[in-house]
């Protein structure tokens, strides 16, 4: 198969998750077309890493456990449970495929973030002039809506919400700053580092709000409180002050979660609904891992959760009943279906393995593990589905990050000696 369409179809299931095959009985992104298309591959080539069946063999039992006294269904498990634990093993694979080159892929992923920031600005600019075709991609899309506000539009590109281009461009938009912020840029130019941070910026979204705050404070603890704080800090202030007179739906969000996570009043109906949202399905979460604490009730089981305790059964609270399947937020979703197993799997992974300026053997290494922390916080904090767009690989990239920090190896995968592929990659010049 053609190394290029391998990079096509692998990167599409990363950036492309508004477009679906079909509804029913799942939703078939495209990156359910790669796996179809590589697995086979992949299997022959690599074989069945043991390490990934250890790791999902306690969800597995305790999901069919609970499916069978009553907690959960089936079908809801074995849809979640197949559909996670494929796209684990599938970006293994991908980061095996490429010898441990994470460089490279980090290099392919910046590159996508150029390409769909420059569609973003078109979209913008289309709208302006009154294009249709250029800024409503519907007629592309069957996942994809126009989002009103900001200025006329949200940007959101390709993506079926300005949220989940916050989310999946957020580790370009830390090295665009971190870019912006010195001489030496990495991986794309000052220019093309403009165009994603303009861009983010453009989505007015609340994710991307709370993704610039996370990126100030991550390049302060890398680079040096004393030393930026004269810079960053300031910016740091300006940026919240500014998107809280000038965002309604920052502000809506921001009052909102304030005010029902500091008085528990559930039943206000000034609160912003998405706050409640989030709110509900923390209840949920907390009084389920009470009554599961070990492993939750099993993938797929939230919703289930969600009919017993949800806050909107009792009287006079507010009727919102969005995000019952993935929870808001995949640190509460993980809560709720995965209980004390899943939050020391995922918390541990990121705790042990992020990669600070000052244990750094190469610049990229902390770099890119600080770009990764970006989205994986993002994720926890507002993105509540397991495998959409792509997240397991940038899991298995920060791990392999730190590994090769850990042993002194080179980020290009050029000492790793497990796994490798006996085909040369070959390394792109930089971005231009």
């Amino acid at each position: 198969m053609n190394r290029s369409f391998i990079v096509l179809l692998i990167y599409s299931s990363i950036f492309v998750s508004s477009y679906i095959f079909f509804k029913e009985p799942f939703e078939a992104y495209i990156s359910y077309l790669a796996f179809l298309l590589l697995f086979p591959f992949f299997f022959m080539r690599y074989g069945v890493p043991k390490y990934h069946v250890l790791l999902f063999l306690p969800l597995f039992i305790s999901g069919l456990v609970y499916c069978a006294i009553g907690f959960n269904t089936y079908n809801q498990f074995f849809k979640v449970f197949i559909g996670f634990f494929s796209s684990v093993l599938f970006y293994h694979y991908v980061i095996q495929l490429f010898d441990f080159n994470l460089r490279l892929l980090f290099r392919y992923y910046m590159l996508g973030c150029v390409i769909v920031s420059i569609i973003g600005l078109f979209q913008l600019a289309s709208y302006t002039v009154g294009f249709g075709p250029g800024y409503n991609f519907t007629w592309v899309f069957n996942k994809w809506s126009v989002t009103q506000g900001g200025l006329g539009i949200r940007i959101n590109s390709i993506f079926s919400e300005p949220a989940y281009f916050a989310a999946v461009v957020a580790p370009a938009f830390f090295v665009s700053i971190y870019n912006l912020s010195g001489k030496n840029p990495l991986f794309i130019t000052q220019r093309q580092s403009i165009i994603i941070a303009a861009t983010y910026l453009l989505t007015f979204s609340s994710v991307g709000i709370l993704g610039i705050f996370i990126t100030i404070i991550l390049l302060l603890i890398n680079l040096g409180f004393l030393r930026y704080s004269l810079v960053f800090i300031p910016l740091l202030s300006f940026t919240f002050t500014y998107s809280y007179n000038n965002v309604p739906e920052f502000t809506d969000r921001w009052d909102g979660t304030f005010e029902i996570f500091s008085t528990g009043n559930y039943k206000s109906y000034d609160i912003h609904g998405s706050s409640f949202v989030l709110y509900n399905n923390y209840h949920v979460a907390l009084e389920n891992i009470k009554a599961h604490p070990f492993f939750g009730t099993g993938l797929g089981s939230h919703p289930a959760a969600f009919d017993i305790y949800s806050l909107t059964k009792l009287e006079n609270a507010v009727n919102i009943e969005f995000n019952k399947m993935d929870a808001n937020s995949m640190l509460l979703r993980l809560t709720s279906e995965t209980g004390i197993y899943g939050l020391f799997v995922i918390l541990n992974l990121l705790f042990r393995c992020w990669v600070f300026k000052q244990r750094a053997h190469e610049r990229e290494a902390w770099v890119m593990s600080n770009a990764i922390v970006l989205m994986f916080l993002l994720f926890l904090l507002r993105q509540g589905h397991y495998f959409i767009n792509g997240f397991p690989f940038f899991l298995w990239m920060y791990y392999y990050i730190a590994r090769a920090n850990w042993n002194n190896y080179s980020l290009d995968g050029s000492d790793w000696n497990i796994g490798k592929n006996t085909q040369s990659t070959p390394v792109p010049a930089q971005i231009t």
